[in-house]
């Protein structure tokens, strides 16, 4: 690393953010968090400076930064056109990289071709989430071309860590597969996933902050590690104790119609096979690669789990609803 940087993180102690900040506390950086308080299930390093406020308080941020100024601000808790453009006006002049979080699920949905590259059109007609999250990349592109703010758009995948179970049931999944009780999986179950473990986002990421050559670009940060959900599933049924788990496919419209809740994270996101080129954002920080496959960090939320009685939540209404749909599947 050429020198340390002063970095905001605004959200530091989430799925993603986390592992970025430790990374960047053992690269040298100088690294304040701003957010609601501190975590438990995800504590910060001892060498981070805290900042208590509200993200999405405009007035609190403002107070709490003062006329502060940063190398990076990194943002991870905006999803709306009008918090980014807070935002612009918060940090303009007062920033040299300005890094927003978007998502990979603002790419065409479903995608035209794979591997899906930077380039690929933004577009999903499913999901606001991600509509929502175009329109702010919009906004960014705008700020920069016009004023020149000093932008980099990152679009994470589906990034996960020990506490984040990548299945539609999560723990109801999991409890189910013990109890010897079928599993709904979307689809035929062969459509391809990319997941990437958090604690290589975060190589990626950090290697983002601070490089001259990502202000006023535009990456996905994503592993190449792209299983069937069949394998997913499997894996995590694996670590679990239940090596051949009972999965039953269930249409992704059919699942939708019953599950509402899950339908746009769906229909817009997963029922999709998507698979990255991830050359651009190595070509800038040759370290980042896939170091982690699922298949161990099945094993890896399994002991966290387990080690954890509290985050053992099966969902009972859920639960019902994948009764009704393997009997709907056992039915055709």
């Amino acid at each position: 690393m050429a020198s340390a940087k002063s970095i905001l993180f605004i959200g530091g102690s989430g799925i993603i953010s986390a592992a970025s900040v430790a990374r960047a506390v053992r690269l040298g950086h100088r690294v304040t968090v701003l957010n609601r308080g501190r975590s438990t299930t995800r504590p910060l390093p001892g060498e981070v400076e805290t900042l208590t406020a509200d993200a999405s308080d405009g007035d609190a941020v403002a107070a709490a930064l003062g006329d502060r100024e940063f190398d990076v601000v990194a943002q991870f808790r905006a999803f709306t056109p009008d918090h980014v453009a807070r935002d612009v006006a918060q940090f303009s002049g007062r920033t040299g990289q300005y890094v927003f979080i978007s998502s990979a699920s603002a790419y065409q949905t479903p995608p035209a071709r794979l591997p899906v590259t930077e380039s690929t059109p933004l577009h999903n007609p499913f999901w606001q989430y991600s509509r929502d999250k175009i329109a702010c990349e919009d906004l960014l592109v705008r700020e920069l071309r016009e004023n020149g703010f000093p932008a980099t758009i990152v679009r994470p995948s589906h990034t996960y860590d020990r506490t984040l179970l990548p299945t539609t049931g999560a723990w109801t999944d999991v409890a189910r597969m013990r109890a010897g009780r079928p599993v709904v999986v979307h689809g035929d179950g062969s459509s391809l996933w990319t997941l990437t473990h958090t604690d290589d986002f975060a190589v990626g990421f950090v290697g983002l902050l601070g490089n001259p050559f990502a202000v006023g670009d535009m990456f996905h940060v994503t592993g190449t590690h792209a299983p069937t959900w069949d394998q997913i599933y499997r894996w995590l049924g694996a670590a679990a104790g239940v090596p051949e788990p009972e999965l039953v496919h269930v249409a992704s419209e059919t699942i939708a119609r019953v599950l509402p809740e899950v339908g746009p994270g769906l229909l817009g996101d997963k029922a999709h096979s998507m698979v990255f080129d991830a050359a651009k954002v190595k070509a800038l920080v040759p370290e980042f690669g896939t170091t982690i496959t699922y298949d161990q960090g099945a094993v890896e939320q399994i002991e966290w789990f387990d080690a954890h009685p509290g985050a053992q939540v099966a969902d009972p209404e859920l639960d019902a609803a994948f009764d009704r749909l393997v009997a709907h599947a056992r039915a055709l």
